[in-house]
Protein backbone atom coordinates (compact mmCIF):
# COMPACT_ATOMS: atom_id res chain seq x y z
CA UNK A 1 0.00 0.00 0.00
CA UNK A 2 0.96 3.83 -0.65
CA UNK A 3 -0.55 5.64 2.29
CA UNK A 4 -1.17 8.84 3.18
CA UNK A 5 -1.06 10.60 6.64
CA UNK A 6 -1.56 14.13 7.22
CA UNK A 7 0.72 14.49 10.58
CA UNK A 8 0.56 18.38 11.34
CA UNK A 9 -0.99 17.59 14.59
CA UNK A 10 1.98 15.79 15.67
CA UNK A 11 4.08 18.62 15.39
CA UNK A 12 1.88 21.51 16.39
CA UNK A 13 -0.06 19.91 18.92
CA UNK A 14 1.54 17.93 20.80
CA UNK A 15 0.73 16.85 25.12
CA UNK A 16 -2.74 17.03 23.54
CA UNK A 17 -4.63 14.16 23.05
CA UNK A 18 -4.94 14.21 19.48
CA UNK A 19 -1.04 15.47 18.75
CA UNK A 20 0.10 12.37 20.71
CA UNK A 21 -2.14 10.40 18.85
CA UNK A 22 -0.78 11.64 15.68
CA UNK A 23 2.78 11.53 17.05
CA UNK A 24 2.62 8.00 18.40
CA UNK A 25 1.15 6.36 15.57
CA UNK A 26 3.18 7.36 12.90
CA UNK A 27 6.47 6.63 15.14
CA UNK A 28 4.60 3.05 16.20
CA UNK A 29 4.19 2.50 12.00
CA UNK A 30 7.73 3.53 11.57
CA UNK A 31 9.08 0.71 14.09
CA UNK A 32 6.77 -1.81 12.62
CA UNK A 33 6.27 -1.61 9.12
CA UNK A 34 9.20 -2.32 6.31
CA UNK A 35 6.50 -3.36 3.45
CA UNK A 36 4.59 -0.30 2.83
CA UNK A 37 5.12 3.28 1.47
CA UNK A 38 4.21 5.79 3.59
CA UNK A 39 4.14 9.64 2.79
CA UNK A 40 3.74 11.99 5.26
CA UNK A 41 1.99 15.21 4.84
CA UNK A 42 3.14 18.54 6.88
CA UNK A 43 5.05 21.35 6.81
CA UNK A 44 9.05 21.53 6.90
CA UNK A 45 9.54 21.54 10.38
CA UNK A 46 11.66 17.87 11.95
CA UNK A 47 10.10 15.72 14.18
CA UNK A 48 12.40 13.92 16.79
CA UNK A 49 12.13 10.28 14.51
CA UNK A 50 14.68 8.75 12.65
CA UNK A 51 12.23 7.52 9.63
CA UNK A 52 12.81 4.30 7.67
CA UNK A 53 13.25 4.28 3.94
CA UNK A 54 9.58 3.41 3.08
CA UNK A 55 8.29 6.99 4.80
CA UNK A 56 8.92 10.20 2.64
CA UNK A 57 7.83 14.09 3.43
CA UNK A 58 5.35 16.22 1.22
CA UNK A 59 5.03 19.83 2.07
CA UNK A 60 2.12 21.33 3.02
CA UNK A 61 1.52 25.33 2.81
CA UNK A 62 0.95 27.40 6.05
CA UNK A 63 -0.29 30.45 7.24
CA UNK A 64 0.72 32.95 10.05
CA UNK A 65 -1.61 31.80 12.66
CA UNK A 66 -1.43 31.12 16.66
CA UNK A 67 -4.74 29.20 15.96
CA UNK A 68 -3.90 25.41 15.18
CA UNK A 69 -6.88 25.16 13.69
CA UNK A 70 -6.34 27.97 11.04
CA UNK A 71 -3.45 25.63 9.33
CA UNK A 72 -4.81 22.36 9.87
CA UNK A 73 -7.95 23.35 8.01
CA UNK A 74 -5.88 24.01 4.68
CA UNK A 75 -5.95 20.44 2.65
CA UNK A 76 -3.18 18.25 0.90
CA UNK A 77 -3.73 18.77 -2.92
CA UNK A 78 -3.97 15.21 -4.08
CA UNK A 79 -3.72 13.55 -7.80
CA UNK A 80 -5.37 10.38 -8.49
CA UNK A 81 -2.17 7.84 -7.93
CA UNK A 82 -0.46 9.99 -5.83
CA UNK A 83 -1.22 7.17 -3.05
CA UNK A 84 -3.51 4.65 -2.28
CA UNK A 85 -5.55 5.86 1.15
CA UNK A 86 -5.23 9.19 2.88
CA UNK A 87 -6.00 9.53 6.38
CA UNK A 88 -6.56 12.72 8.29
CA UNK A 89 -5.79 11.94 11.94
CA UNK A 90 -7.24 15.11 13.55
CA UNK A 91 -11.00 14.75 13.39
CA UNK A 92 -10.93 14.95 9.43
CA UNK A 93 -10.21 19.10 9.77
CA UNK A 94 -8.06 19.37 6.53
CA UNK A 95 -9.85 16.48 4.67
CA UNK A 96 -9.30 17.26 0.90
CA UNK A 97 -12.42 18.34 -0.83
CA UNK A 98 -11.84 16.10 -4.37
CA UNK A 99 -12.67 12.72 -3.06
CA UNK A 100 -10.79 11.00 -5.54
CA UNK A 101 -9.39 8.35 -4.06
CA UNK A 102 -10.25 6.66 -0.48
CA UNK A 103 -10.45 8.97 2.44
CA UNK A 104 -10.25 7.93 6.39
CA UNK A 105 -10.48 10.18 9.25
CA UNK A 106 -9.59 9.34 12.99
CA UNK A 107 -12.58 10.76 15.14
CA UNK A 108 -12.25 10.67 18.17
CA UNK A 109 -15.71 11.85 19.75
CA UNK A 110 -18.60 13.92 18.61
CA UNK A 111 -18.94 15.98 21.48
CA UNK A 112 -19.48 19.06 19.89
CA UNK A 113 -22.94 17.45 19.31
CA UNK A 114 -23.78 16.34 22.66
CA UNK A 115 -22.21 19.13 24.95
CA UNK A 116 -21.57 22.11 22.31
CA UNK A 117 -21.02 24.47 25.30
CA UNK A 118 -17.74 22.98 26.68
CA UNK A 119 -16.20 23.00 22.95
CA UNK A 120 -13.60 25.85 22.14
CA UNK A 121 -15.45 28.15 19.83
CA UNK A 122 -13.12 27.95 16.79
CA UNK A 123 -13.69 24.04 16.75
CA UNK A 124 -17.17 24.07 17.07
CA UNK A 125 -17.70 26.61 14.28
CA UNK A 126 -15.58 24.21 12.11
CA UNK A 127 -17.12 20.94 13.37
CA UNK A 128 -20.50 22.39 12.65
CA UNK A 129 -19.92 23.74 9.26
CA UNK A 130 -17.97 21.17 7.78
CA UNK A 131 -18.32 18.18 9.47
CA UNK A 132 -21.27 16.57 7.79
CA UNK A 133 -19.84 17.00 4.34
CA UNK A 134 -16.42 15.67 5.94
CA UNK A 135 -18.14 12.57 7.47
CA UNK A 136 -19.87 12.21 3.43
CA UNK A 137 -16.38 11.96 1.90
CA UNK A 138 -15.03 9.02 4.28
CA UNK A 139 -14.82 5.86 2.84
CA UNK A 140 -14.32 4.90 6.67
CA UNK A 141 -13.63 6.31 10.25
CA UNK A 142 -11.24 5.01 12.65
CA UNK A 143 -12.19 6.11 16.82
CA UNK A 144 -10.55 5.18 19.90
CA UNK A 145 -13.43 3.19 21.72
CA UNK A 146 -16.87 1.40 21.32
CA UNK A 147 -18.97 4.21 22.83
CA UNK A 148 -17.25 7.04 20.50
CA UNK A 149 -18.22 4.24 17.23
CA UNK A 150 -21.87 4.23 18.82
CA UNK A 151 -22.23 7.69 18.72
CA UNK A 152 -20.50 8.72 15.34
CA UNK A 153 -22.62 5.87 13.61
CA UNK A 154 -25.93 7.25 15.20
CA UNK A 155 -25.06 11.00 15.29
CA UNK A 156 -24.02 11.03 11.53
CA UNK A 157 -26.09 7.50 9.94
CA UNK A 158 -22.64 6.09 9.02
CA UNK A 159 -22.37 2.33 8.69
CA UNK A 160 -20.88 0.99 12.25
CA UNK A 161 -19.20 -1.66 10.06
CA UNK A 162 -17.16 1.02 8.63
CA UNK A 163 -15.89 2.41 12.02
CA UNK A 164 -12.89 0.71 12.70
CA UNK A 165 -11.68 1.09 17.08
CA UNK A 166 -8.23 1.68 17.68
CA UNK A 167 -7.60 2.02 21.72
CA UNK A 168 -4.71 4.67 23.15
CA UNK A 169 -1.87 4.02 24.68
CA UNK A 170 0.17 5.94 27.24
CA UNK A 171 3.55 7.31 25.94
CA UNK A 172 7.02 5.34 27.13
CA UNK A 173 7.72 8.47 29.60
CA UNK A 174 4.99 7.31 31.76
CA UNK A 175 6.87 5.06 34.46
CA UNK A 176 7.08 5.50 37.92
CA UNK A 177 9.56 7.66 39.50
CA UNK A 178 10.80 7.75 42.68
CA UNK A 179 8.95 10.70 45.04
CA UNK A 180 12.02 12.54 46.29
CA UNK A 181 12.95 13.05 42.32
CA UNK A 182 9.19 14.17 41.57
CA UNK A 183 9.01 16.32 44.57
CA UNK A 184 12.36 18.54 44.20
CA UNK A 185 11.55 18.76 40.53
CA UNK A 186 8.05 20.01 41.29
CA UNK A 187 8.74 22.68 43.72
CA UNK A 188 11.87 23.78 41.51
CA UNK A 189 9.70 25.14 38.76
CA UNK A 190 5.75 24.64 39.77
CA UNK A 191 6.23 25.32 43.64
CA UNK A 192 3.76 22.33 44.23
CA UNK A 193 4.06 21.10 47.58
CA UNK A 194 4.81 17.16 48.39
CA UNK A 195 1.71 15.96 49.21
CA UNK A 196 -1.25 16.42 46.15
CA UNK A 197 -3.99 14.98 44.61
CA UNK A 198 -4.05 15.64 40.78
CA UNK A 199 -6.19 16.45 37.98
CA UNK A 200 -5.12 16.55 35.09
CA UNK A 201 -7.12 16.98 31.31
CA UNK A 202 -8.33 20.63 30.31
CA UNK A 203 -10.41 23.08 31.82
CA UNK A 204 -13.29 22.61 30.19
CA UNK A 205 -16.77 22.44 32.20
CA UNK A 206 -17.37 18.89 30.31
CA UNK A 207 -14.77 17.95 32.88
CA UNK A 208 -16.35 18.63 36.27
CA UNK A 209 -13.31 20.04 37.77
CA UNK A 210 -15.94 22.28 40.00
CA UNK A 211 -17.41 18.57 41.06
CA UNK A 212 -13.80 17.87 42.07
CA UNK A 213 -12.99 21.23 44.41
CA UNK A 214 -16.44 20.76 45.91
CA UNK A 215 -15.80 16.74 46.70
CA UNK A 216 -12.67 17.94 48.00
CA UNK A 217 -13.88 20.56 50.23
CA UNK A 218 -16.37 18.37 51.58
CA UNK A 219 -13.08 16.16 53.40
CA UNK A 220 -10.46 18.75 53.17
CA UNK A 221 -10.62 18.84 57.27
CA UNK A 222 -10.44 15.14 56.97
CA UNK A 223 -7.29 14.55 55.21
CA UNK A 224 -3.88 14.84 55.89
CA UNK A 225 -3.40 19.21 56.64
CA UNK A 226 -0.31 19.59 54.68
CA UNK A 227 -2.90 17.74 51.32
CA UNK A 228 -3.29 20.18 48.69
CA UNK A 229 -5.93 19.24 45.38
CA UNK A 230 -3.76 20.22 42.16
CA UNK A 231 -5.32 21.38 39.31
CA UNK A 232 -2.66 20.98 36.52
CA UNK A 233 -2.84 22.48 33.09
CA UNK A 234 -2.95 26.08 30.72
CA UNK A 235 -5.89 28.16 32.50
CA UNK A 236 -8.30 28.22 29.89
CA UNK A 237 -11.62 30.41 29.92
CA UNK A 238 -13.56 28.51 33.20
CA UNK A 239 -10.42 29.30 35.11
CA UNK A 240 -12.03 31.90 37.19
CA UNK A 241 -15.05 30.45 37.51
CA UNK A 242 -12.89 27.35 39.45
CA UNK A 243 -10.43 30.04 41.44
CA UNK A 244 -13.79 31.42 42.67
CA UNK A 245 -15.81 28.42 43.68
CA UNK A 246 -11.89 27.19 45.57
CA UNK A 247 -12.08 30.78 47.04
CA UNK A 248 -16.32 30.64 47.94
CA UNK A 249 -15.21 27.57 49.70
CA UNK A 250 -13.02 28.60 51.98
CA UNK A 251 -10.25 26.16 50.34
CA UNK A 252 -8.31 28.26 48.19
CA UNK A 253 -5.14 28.19 50.06
CA UNK A 254 -5.12 24.26 49.47
CA UNK A 255 -6.57 24.57 45.45
CA UNK A 256 -3.54 25.21 43.38
CA UNK A 257 -3.15 25.91 39.72
CA UNK A 258 -0.10 25.72 38.46
CA UNK A 259 -0.60 26.27 34.89
CA UNK A 260 0.90 24.73 31.98
CA UNK A 261 3.23 21.60 32.50
CA UNK A 262 5.98 20.77 29.93
CA UNK A 263 5.74 17.56 28.73
CA UNK A 264 9.10 16.32 30.09
CA UNK A 265 7.86 17.13 33.88
CA UNK A 266 4.19 15.50 32.99
CA UNK A 267 5.68 11.67 34.98
CA UNK A 268 6.84 13.56 37.82
CA UNK A 269 3.54 14.89 38.13
CA UNK A 270 1.37 11.84 37.99
CA UNK A 271 4.44 9.90 39.87
CA UNK A 272 3.78 12.31 42.52
CA UNK A 273 0.76 12.41 43.43
CA UNK A 274 -1.29 10.47 45.88
CA UNK A 275 -3.96 9.75 43.66
CA UNK A 276 -5.72 11.27 40.27
CA UNK A 277 -9.01 12.12 40.23
CA UNK A 278 -10.51 12.23 36.72
CA UNK A 279 -14.40 12.96 36.92
CA UNK A 280 -15.43 14.02 33.63
CA UNK A 281 -19.15 14.14 32.16
CA UNK A 282 -17.79 12.96 28.30
CA UNK A 283 -14.87 11.27 26.97
CA UNK A 284 -14.24 9.78 23.55
CA UNK A 285 -11.37 8.03 25.61
CA UNK A 286 -9.18 9.86 28.41
CA UNK A 287 -5.87 9.46 28.26
CA UNK A 288 -4.66 10.92 31.59
CA UNK A 289 -5.73 8.13 33.51
CA UNK A 290 -4.15 5.35 31.78
CA UNK A 291 -0.92 8.15 32.31
CA UNK A 292 -1.05 7.64 35.73
CA UNK A 293 -1.80 4.49 36.01
CA UNK A 294 1.66 3.79 33.85
CA UNK A 295 3.27 5.83 36.76
CA UNK A 296 2.03 3.92 39.77
CA UNK A 297 -0.71 6.16 40.90
CA UNK A 298 -3.92 4.64 41.62
CA UNK A 299 -6.71 6.47 39.41
CA UNK A 300 -10.85 7.38 40.80
CA UNK A 301 -13.02 8.61 37.57
CA UNK A 302 -16.02 8.46 36.31
CA UNK A 303 -18.54 5.95 35.22
CA UNK A 304 -19.63 7.64 32.47
CA UNK A 305 -19.39 7.59 28.46
CA UNK A 306 -16.46 5.51 27.17
CA UNK A 307 -14.02 5.66 30.99
CA UNK A 308 -15.92 2.49 32.45
CA UNK A 309 -15.19 1.38 28.51
CA UNK A 310 -11.54 1.53 28.77
CA UNK A 311 -10.46 1.52 32.77
CA UNK A 312 -12.81 -1.53 33.74
CA UNK A 313 -12.01 -2.09 37.43
CA UNK A 314 -8.33 -0.81 37.43
CA UNK A 315 -9.58 2.41 38.64
CA UNK A 316 -12.82 3.50 41.40
CA UNK A 317 -15.76 4.19 39.09
CA UNK A 318 -18.42 6.94 40.32
CA UNK A 319 -21.51 8.53 39.01
CA UNK A 320 -19.63 12.01 38.49
CA UNK A 321 -22.86 14.06 39.37
CA UNK A 322 -22.63 12.20 42.69
CA UNK A 323 -20.34 15.08 44.65
CA UNK A 324 -20.91 13.01 47.53
CA UNK A 325 -20.35 9.71 46.51
CA UNK A 326 -16.74 11.50 44.38
CA UNK A 327 -15.69 12.27 47.63
CA UNK A 328 -15.77 9.65 49.73
CA UNK A 329 -13.88 7.92 47.32
CA UNK A 330 -11.22 10.33 47.50
CA UNK A 331 -11.06 10.02 51.19
CA UNK A 332 -11.30 5.94 50.82
CA UNK A 333 -8.32 5.89 48.63
CA UNK A 334 -6.56 7.94 50.52
CA UNK A 335 -6.76 6.54 54.24
CA UNK A 336 -6.95 2.60 52.70
CA UNK A 337 -3.48 1.71 52.01
CA UNK A 338 -5.06 -1.71 50.86
CA UNK A 339 -7.50 0.02 48.47
CA UNK A 340 -4.54 2.37 46.96
CA UNK A 341 -2.43 -0.87 46.13
CA UNK A 342 -4.82 -2.53 44.44
CA UNK A 343 -5.67 0.14 42.05
CA UNK A 344 -1.97 0.76 41.48
CA UNK A 345 -1.65 -3.15 40.52
CA UNK A 346 -4.63 -3.05 38.80
CA UNK A 347 -3.85 0.13 36.96
CA UNK A 348 -0.29 -1.09 35.98
CA UNK A 349 -1.84 -4.16 34.66
CA UNK A 350 -4.46 -1.77 32.51
CA UNK A 351 -1.56 0.59 31.14
CA UNK A 352 0.55 -2.40 29.99
CA UNK A 353 -2.40 -4.49 28.11
CA UNK A 354 -2.68 -1.01 25.78
CA UNK A 355 0.25 -0.14 23.57
CA UNK A 356 0.58 2.15 20.17
CA UNK A 357 2.17 -1.09 18.57
CA UNK A 358 -1.31 -2.40 19.01
CA UNK A 359 -2.89 0.99 17.84
CA UNK A 360 -0.78 1.12 14.90
CA UNK A 361 -1.46 -2.44 13.75
CA UNK A 362 -4.94 -2.17 13.91
CA UNK A 363 -4.91 0.76 12.01
CA UNK A 364 -2.97 -0.98 8.91
CA UNK A 365 -6.21 -3.49 9.66
CA UNK A 366 -8.44 -0.98 9.12
CA UNK A 367 -6.65 0.74 6.06
CA UNK A 368 -6.80 -3.15 4.36
CA UNK A 369 -10.97 -3.50 5.16
CA UNK A 370 -11.44 0.26 3.85
CA UNK A 371 -9.50 -0.27 0.58
CA UNK A 372 -11.50 -3.73 -0.36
Amino acid sequence: MNIGIDIRAAKWYRGTGIGTYTYQLINALNTLDYDNRFMLFSDNTPLDIKFKSNFNFKPLPTIQSKNFWDNVKIPAELTPNMVDIYHTPQNGIGLPINHNLPFVITLHDTIPIHMPETVGENYLNLFNTHMRSIIDRCDGIITVSEFSREDISKDFNFPKEKIHVTYLASEPIYKPTSKHICNNILKKYYSIPNNYILYVGGFSPRKNISGLIEAFSKIERKLPNDMVLVIAGTKGKSYDIYKSLSEKLHISNKVLFPGFISMEHMPYLYSGAELLVYPSFYEGFGLPPIEAMACGTPVIASNATSIPEILGDSALLCPPQDIDILAENILSVISNDNLKNLLIEKGFEKSNSLTWETTAKKTMEAYKKILK
